[in-house]
């Protein structure tokens, strides 16, 4: 066996379900708050689609996807992000989620031995996909005092010499904070310096609450930059949380075509086609808007919900963007066991999502709440949280 999977700690839900080892009041049914799994109804078309085109279920799919596919990404993307063109031949690849696709990535853009920078708290990808292709990851801590946004500034010149990849994560998982324009532009300007891929995972992009300022993304910032070949830049999209499809397992990646090209070949020989009545089926949900506007209407009425019930008794603020609540409570660890023991409800500890850096794990005072349940789920889970904060 790969003597690195050695290296792997075990995975947050892993953590989370050993933590949970008292018995649940048997008097208060479970709310899960733990799991970024959308739980809003997915459009009803996108399963017509999929079951409309199951006799392609006796083809081959191709690695890169059919014309059509790419073609509504690439339209979806330029009226998103402004952006003035996006070559679907070129510079999207569709993929089979995000999750598979970032993991994927480090192993085709880095070499053993160098380092992958990523934001802590993290998605645990990030960490997995580096250290299983031999690069040593490097956690850059995400903390209150910086809005919840990775402190670059501290990252060591040697750092970045021996960098080859960056993961960001905007909007943030789990804090829900945004990189700004600004912010983009230094990070750009840091891998024009230093040689080296960024890869924005954008995928809760489409999760925010006006209506009118939506988050911006990287490719958005090449344009502004006047950078039309994305050099160095990668951004990773899917339908999971937009368009609460978790289960189609439908994303893509899109940016810089040199590296598209690189990555491609190596999903040729992964065998990573998306099957062709999958391929549909995002299609459909690609070209709708009306349903992820919907989406979003329904995220807001729970965060107003929940934060008014839990005002007062938690050091918690609504988000940026995204579906979780990152509320400070001391020990994380501690809240969560003693939550799931007297209300039946599961938070994951933010330390399960963080490293210890410099003696300092940032998310050890947190947990992660996502408001991935009904409202009247979400709302009685924040009345039985304010009586249990007493």
């Amino acid at each position: 066996m790969n003597n690195k999977l050695e290296l792997l700690q075990p995975y947050p839900f892993t953590k989370l379900a050993a933590l949970k080892n008292d018995v649940a009041p048997a008097d208060k049914t479970h709310i899960a708050l733990s799991i970024g799994e959308p739980k809003h109804a997915p459009p009803a078309f996108a399963a017509e689609t999929l079951t409309a085109n199951l006799d392609k279920l006796a083809a081959y799919p191709a690695t890169i996807g059919v014309d059509s596919l790419r073609n509504a990404i690439a339209d979806w993307l330029c009226h998103r992000f402004r952006l003035g063109n996006v070559c679907a031949d070129t510079q999207v690849l569709p993929v089979n989620g995000t999750r598979e696709a970032l993991f994927a990535f480090a192993q085709a853009a880095v070499s053993p031995g160098s380092k992958v920078v990523m934001p802590n708290p993290f998605y645990q990808i990030y960490e997995g996909a580096a250290l299983l292709a031999g690069a040593e990851p490097y956690f850059v801590n995400c903390s209150a005092d910086k809005a919840f946004k990775p402190d670059f500034d501290a990252v060591p010149t040697q750092v970045w010499q021996e960098c080859e990849l960056l993961y960001l994560c905007t909007p943030g998982n789990p804090t829900g904070a945004l990189l700004d324009s600004a912010d983009l532009r230094k990070l750009i300007a840091l891998a024009d310096r230093y040689d080296f891929t960024i890869a924005s995972d954008e995928c809760y992009s489409e999760l925010y609450f006006d209506e009118g300022r939506p988050p911006v993304g990287l490719l958005q910032v090449c344009e502004e930059l006047g950078r039309t070949d994305y050099r160095r830049c990668v951004v990773f999209h899917s339908l999971s949380k937009r368009s609460n499809l978790p289960g189609l397992r439908s994303g893509f990646v899109a940016g810089d075509g040199e590296i598209l090209e690189k990555f491609l070949l190596y999903r040729t020989y992964h065998g990573c086609a998306m099957p062709l009545p999958t391929q549909y089926a995002s299609i459909a949900a690609w070209q709708d808007e009306q349903h992820v506007r919907h989406n979003r209407a329904l995220y807001r009425e729970k965060f107003a919900t929940v934060l008014e019930i839990l005002d007062g008794c938690l050091d918690v603020a609504r988000p940026e963007a995204g579906f979780y609540l990152w509320p400070r409570v001391g020990d994380g660890e501690a809240f969560a066991r003693e939550l799931y023991r007297q209300q039946n409800i599961t938070v994951l500890p933010g330390s399960y999502l963080a490293r210890q850096v410099n003696g300092e794990n940032p998310g050890a005072e947190y947990v992660r709440m996502a408001l991935v349940a009904t409202g009247e789920e979400c709302a009685e889970a924040a009345r039985r949280i304010r009586q249990f904060c007493g």
